[in-house]
C-alpha cells in the first residue's frame, strides 16, 4: 500500500507484571510468539499499511527495545524513541511522546496501539478515521476500536452506539488497545507528567467527542505467560 503522512505510536513502557518471570529479564514487546517478537506483528502491519514513521515508548530495559529494533531500516520504516524515567501511564506517555508524533503537524492526528496485544487488523482500514479527524469539523477527538469481551474481562470497558462510545447502551464491548487521537486530545495533559487514558476518555464521552469502531477479528491481550503460550502454540 502507499505509504501517507500519519504516525503511529507503539505503548511498549509497561513493565510486563502479569508476564513475570518472563519479563524479569526481558520487556515484555520483546517476548516471542512464534518465530517473532510481539512488538514486530505490529511494525509489520503498521508498514503494510503505509504508516512509515513509528515512534515507540519504553521505559523498563527501554534499552534493549532499541537495541533489537534499530532505526527500523529493516522493517522499512522509521522508528523514533520516546524514553520515559518515570510511570507516566498511557495518556502520560502519549503526551510526552508529542513532539515526535506532532514534528510534522500540530494538528495531525495518530495511531496508537498497544504492545502486549496480538491483533490482525488492517490498519489501513483507520486512514478514514485519520482524516476525520484531522478535518476535525465535528469535534471528535479520539477514535477507539472495540472488540468482543475476552473472557478474562467480561464486562467490557464502553457502549458503542452509532459510531460513537456512549456512557449508556444495550451491550459494553473491550477496548482492543487500538486508537486515533487529535494532538488536542492531551491539552490537559502536561508533559511528564503521569495520566491515565481513561480519565481523559471519561470526560470526552460525555460531550460526545469519540468515536468508535467493532472489530471482529483475531485479537488477544497477551497478559498473562498462559496466553502468550497458548498464542505461540497457534503457530506451530
Amino acid at each position: 500500500m502507499p505509504s501517507h503522512s500519519f504516525k503511529a505510536m507503539i505503548l511498549a513502557a509497561g513493565r510486563g507484571e502479569r508476564m513475570r518471570p518472563l519479563t524479569d529479564t526481558l520487556p515484555k514487546p520483546l517476548l516471542r510468539a512464534g518465530k517473532q517478537m510481539l512488538i514486530e506483528y505490529h511494525l509489520q502491519n503498521l508498514a503494510q499499511a503505509g504508516f512509515k514513521d513509528i515512534v515507540i515508548n519504553h521505559a523498563y530495559l527501554g534499552h534493549m527495545i532499541e537495541a533489537a529494533l534499530g532505526d527500523g531500516q529493516r522493517y522499512g520504516i522509521n522508528i523514533s524513541y520516546s524514553k520515559e524515567t518515570t510511570v507516566l501511564e498511557t495518556a502520560g506517555g502519549i503526551a510526552n511522546a508529542l513532539p515526535l508524533l506532532t514534528r510534522c503537524s500540530a494538528k495531525q492526528p495518530f495511531l496508537v496501539v498497544n504492545a502486549d496485544i496480538f491483533c490482525q487488523i488492517n490498519f489501513s482500514t483507520l486512514l478514514p478515521a485519520l482524516q476525520r479527524l484531522q478535518i476535525n469539523s465535528d469535534g471528535e477527538l479520539a477514535h477507539l476500536v472495540l472488540v468482543d469481551n475476552p473472557p478474562h474481562h467480561p464486562d467490557g470497558d464502553f457502549f458503542l452506539e452509532q459510531g460513537h462510545l456512549t456512557a449508556s447502551g444495550h451491550h459494553k464491548l473491550t477496548f482492543s488497545g487500538i486508537g486515533v487521537y487529535h494532538p488536542d486530545f492531551f491539552n490537559q495533559v502536561a508533559p511528564g507528567t503521569a495520566s491515565k487514558l481513561s480519565l481523559l476518555l471519561g470526560q470526552a464521552i460525555p460531550l460526545n467527542k469519540v468515536g468508535g469502531e467493532y472489530y471482529q477479528g483475531i485479537w488477544m491481550d497477551i497478559g498473562t505467560p498462559e496466553r502468550l503460550q497458548w498464542l505461540t502454540a497457534q503457530f506451530v
